[in-house]
């Protein structure tokens, strides 16, 4: 393996040397792309990579290093433009047994800040692989980002609340909103057009593969959460000889269209919402009363009023009903949440609204300077070429109906309006679509399943593990996604596979701790 090093140095300051590494091509590689299997990564610093305040406070860890990898735009053109991941790596400390690629899920969600973060745990997955973690195209440190709104922009359009009104004058301006959006995307996105147009998980998958080579790996260890779980079986099926292993935690169903999608994770919150009402009714503080038959009324009647009568916070901005119920949202991702939600609904008894517009805030990665990651742009951007566009407004208006009568607490109690989504107006079609993956040749993976997960139902999970032919592990909680987040059980059964390639037994079943 050459290796060369480089150094960077201002005046008076010794900066880090940066490590360039030759490890690839490993593995088959596709014909055209020799130069980007082959290329070597330059290793160093991290912090120049980071941001965001959250990817600032763990990229400076120690035993972190990050480097740029290359990849075509598009792919069906690899003497064209090109573009760049961030990637991040965490050396194995002990004996080493391959390289694990990290992905979080969003989609838009940052692998590198999620490989770090594993970094700070003691594990032996931690000390036996190289833990890898790439901001998928256009995410984070990438480049170039997808870009849609302004910091500016974006507040003031969660400040108008505009999904509460259904009347043909309210889904008119949510579409003229969502025009306008779309063809920001287009105009504010480097290389506009053929950026988004090569944005989504088809070519996600194939810059894994790229990844995998430069590592040097001849076949690709893989943890996938979430939307996560999608670059996996789209990688396994495209690539069915370069797997090694795979563990896809808090899965999509692959066969699932967008608007059964939608309803299915309404459902997940209402079983979330419901649990959250138990726990709450068995305190003595509960915002929402000691009948926990009575918490979704309790609810409606606490956050109903925000959408005549936002809540003033200190800093100007006002809690709407639509992120008071955001805040719930992202409060119901996991039981450590839950403290927080209680609060926040405690404090809007006494017209306050402070920790739920905080945790609607954290879940659209919005810092204290008021600066946005570009997450929910990237999310829309993905989402709008994964799946075929829904323009069907009868269709659209049933799963609405659908949503609210599976998570009633999020029913703001006025007629939906079925107005047309960002994708409808997206200047590029879709590129992948809902379908069982092909997946002949590919490893048995390991499918880990949630029973009360909020936002991947259990059945996802699954299903998946049937499509693939793989094994499902069941975690007995409610929570979104389980390995390696503190459960003895889960973690030893994913550990196992990762590192021998050993399943659970048929109907193994984890319990909360």
């Amino acid at each position: 393996m050459p290796l060369t090093a480089c150094t960077s140095e201002q005046a008076g300051t010794q900066q880090p040397q940066d490590q360039t590494e030759q490890r690839g091509p490993a593995g088959p590689v596709p014909a055209g792309l020799d130069r980007f299997y082959a290329q070597p990564l330059t290793w160093g610093d991290c912090v120049r990579y980071a941001t965001s305040d959250d990817a600032k406070s763990v990229f400076g860890q120690k035993d972190l290093e990050c480097a740029r990898l290359t990849v075509p735009l598009d792919y069906a053109n690899p003497q064209g433009d090109t573009i760049t991941l961030g990637v991040l790596r965490h050396k194995a400390t002990g004996e080493r047994a391959g390289a694990l690629v990290i992905n979080p899920g969003g989609p838009g969600a940052s692998g590198m800040q999620a490989a770090a973060g594993l970094a700070t745990q003691s594990s032996e997955v931690s000390t036996r692989f190289d833990l890898i973690g790439f901001d998928p195209r256009g995410i984070g440190a990438s480049e170039p980002e997808v870009t849609c709104l302004t910091d500016q922009e974006r507040d003031a359009r969660r400040s108008e609340d505009l999904d509460t009104d259904g009347s043909p004058a309210g889904v008119a301006k949510q579409e003229a909103e969502a025009k306008d959006f779309a063809a920001k995307c287009a105009q504010r996105t480097e290389h506009g057009t053929a950026m988004l147009a090569n944005i989504g998980t088809r070519d996600v998958a194939r810059d894994m593969d790229v990844l995998r080579s430069a590592l040097g790996e001849q076949k690709l260890t893989y943890l996938g959460y979430s939307y996560g779980t999608r670059i996996g079986y789209t990688y396994a099926e495209a690539f069915p000889g370069n797997v090694r292993a795979m563990v896809l935690d808090g899965a999509l169903d692959p066969n699932q269209d967008e608007m059964e999608s939608l309803v299915a994770q309404g459902a997940g919150f209402g079983v979330a919402f419901n649990q959250f009402a138990a726990w709450c009714a068995a305190r003595q503080d509960c915002a929402l009363g000691k009948n926990a038959a009575g918490a979704t009324k309790a609810f409606q009647d606490l956050v109903r009023p925000l959408i005549d009568n936002p809540v003033r916070l200190a800093d100007g901005r006002e809690l709407t009903f639509d992120d008071a119920t955001l805040g719930a949202i992202q409060a119901l991702y996991s039981q450590q949440l839950w403290e927080p939600l209680n609060s926040g609904l405690n404090e809007l008894r006494t017209g306050r609204g402070t920790t739920l517009m905080a945790l609607a805030d954290q879940y659209n990665e919005r810092d204290a300077s008021g600066h946005y990651s570009n997450t929910q742009d990237a999310f829309t951007a993905i989402r709008c070429v994964d799946d075929p566009r829904v323009t069907n407004k009868t269709e659209i208006l049933d799963a609405e109906n659908r949503y609210d009568q599976v998570a009633p607490f999020l029913d703001d109690g006025k007629p939906n309006g079925a107005a047309l989504d960002a994708c409808a107006f997206w200047p590029v079609p879709n590129t992948s679509q809902p379908h069982e993956p092909e997946v002949a040749g590919v490893p048995p993976v390991l499918v880990i399943s949630t029973t009360n997960d909020p936002a991947t139902p259990y059945e996802a999970g699954v299903n998946l593990a049937k499509a693939m032919k793989g094994a499902l592990l069941t975690f007995e909680g409610t929570q979104h996604t389980v390995f390696l987040q503190g459960n003895s059980c889960v973690d030893q059964a994913g550990t196992d596979y990762l590192l021998n390639g050993t399943l659970p037994a048929e109907g193994k079943r984890c319990a909360a701790q």
